[in-house]
C-alpha cells in the first residue's frame, strides 16, 4: 500500500455525516483486499477479519469515515444557497472559500465575502452567522432548482496537497488519516496467525454525536475498542500541556472513559517494539468514539490512539504520513499479542 497516495485519495472524497456512501465505497474497495467479509449495516461499515471462535477475544478497530460539512438550507430569489453546518466549524474561515455543492451533479460555489474596500468600519471584526451566509453558484433561482435541493450537502472545495517531508495538507484528513491508518494496520497482519479475531469499522457520523459508534459496537459486541481518531497537534500558538507533537507517532489516550490497563499495555508494547509515542491525558471524556464503546452492554476495555493534526476542522489540515504508520504499527503489534 501507498500510505500517502491512500491517505489523499480517502481525503479527497466527500463524506459529509449522514452521507457517507462515497467514501465508505472507496474505503470498502481498499479494505476487500484483506478481509474475510465486509458489508454496510445501518450507515455503519465492517469488515470482519477472522471467525469469532469461542473463548478467543474479538477486538474492534475504529475510524471514523465522516467529515464536517454543511447542508443547504434554502434557495434565495436570487439564486444564492443559504447552508448550515453538519459538525463544528469556526465561522470566521468561511467566507470567501471555494465549495463544492454535491447536487443532482457536483458544482462549485464561493461563500460570499465583501470586498475590504466596501466594508464598514464595523465588519471588519464581525463574525458572520450562518443566516448571514451565502453560497454564489451563478446561476438564477430557477437554474439553481435543476440542479440543487435542499438537504444537498456541500463541503470544502480542497485536494489534498504534499508538503515538505511526509506531511500532507487538505481536508477530511480527520478521520480519513486514522480509515487509512486501519487499512494499513489490516495490510500488516494480512498472513499472520493470530490468537483473536477483530473486525474494522469505519463508522459513520462521527461528528454530529457519534451515532454510528453506538450502532456499530451494539452490533459487534467486541470484548476490546481501539478507536483511532486525530487530535491536537502543536502550534506556535498553543501549548505543549495541551498538544501531541508531529513525527512522534501515536498519541495514547489516558482519559476516565478509556481502560487504564488498556492504555498502558499501548505504552509498553509501543516501547517493546520501538514504536515511536507519547501520551495524551483527558480529565473527561475523550470526544471520540471510544466513549461511547466503553459503555456497551456491560462495558468494552477501550483505548484512543489519536494522530497528530493541526488546524482541525478547516480545509487545510496537516498530518505526518509517518504518524500514521507508526499508530499502524501499534495497533498491529498489539492484535499479535492478544490471546
Amino acid at each position: 500500500m501507498d500510505l500517502k497516495e491512500t491517505i489523499k485519495k480517502l481525503a479527497d472524497c466527500s463524506g459529509v455525516s449522514g452521507d457517507e456512501d462515497c467514501a465508505a465505497e472507496l474505503a470498502l474497495g481498499y479494505l476487500k483486499e484483506f478481509t474475510d467479509d465486509y458489508f454496510i449495516k445501518n450507515k455503519c461499515v465492517f469488515g470482519n477479519f477472522g471467525k469469532r471462535e469461542k473463548g478467543k477475544p474479538h477486538i474492534l478497530l475504529d475510524a471514523h469515515i465522516d467529515q464536517i460539512g454543511f447542508v443547504v438550507t434554502f434557495i434565495t430569489d436570487d439564486g444564492f444557497l443559504k447552508i448550515a453546518n453538519c459538525g463544528g466549524i469556526d465561522r470566521r474561515l468561511l467566507l470567501a472559500q471555494q465549495v463544492k455543492i454535491l447536487g443532482r451533479r457536483e458544482i462549485c460555489g464561493v461563500i460570499c465575502s465583501i470586498p475590504p474596500h466596501l466594508e464598514k468600519k464595523d465588519d471588519e471584526s464581525k463574525v458572520p452567522e450562518y443566516s448571514d451566509i451565502c453560497i454564489d453558484i451563478g446561476m438564477t433561482k430557477a437554474e439553481a432548482e435543476k440542479v440543487v435541493s435542499v438537504g444537498d450537502k456541500v463541503v470544502f472545495l480542497q485536494k489534498c496537497e504534499d508538503m515538505l517531508g511526509d506531511r500532507i495538507s487538505g481536508a477530511a484528513l480527520d478521520d480519513r488519516c486514522g480509515v487509512a491508518c486501519l487499512l494499513r494496520a489490516a495490510e500488516l497482519l494480512k498472513d499472520e496467525t493470530l490468537g483473536c479475531s477483530y473486525t474494522v469499522m469505519f463508522s459513520s457520523q462521527e461528528e454530529v454525536g457519534e451515532r454510528g459508534a453506538k450502532i456499530g459496537v451494539y452490533d459487534v459486541d467486541p470484548d476490546i475498542a481501539i478507536a483511532v481518531d486525530v487530535s491536537f497537534a502543536l502550534t506556535s500558538d498553543d501549548s505543549e500541556l495541551k498538544c501531541g507533537k508531529m513525527g512522534k507517532g501515536a498519541m495514547i489516550g489516558f482519559a476516565p472513559t478509556l481502560d487504564r490497563e488498556l492504555s498502558n499495555e499501548m505504552k509498553e508494547l509501543a516501547s517493546k517494539n520501538d514504536i515511536p509515542y507519547q501520551i495524551e491525558v483527558m480529565n473527561d471524556e475523550t470526544g471520540t468514539n471510544a466513549d461511547r464503546f466503553s459503555v456497551n452492554a456491560g462495558g468494552v476495555k477501550a483505548v484512543t490512539l489519536s494522530i497528530p493534526l493541526k488546524y482541525m476542522h478547516t480545509p487545510v489540515e496537516v498530518i505526518s504520513v509517518s504518524d500514521v504508520e507508526n499508530t499502524a504499527k501499534l495497533i498491529a503489534a498489539y492484535i499479535k499479542e492478544v490471546r
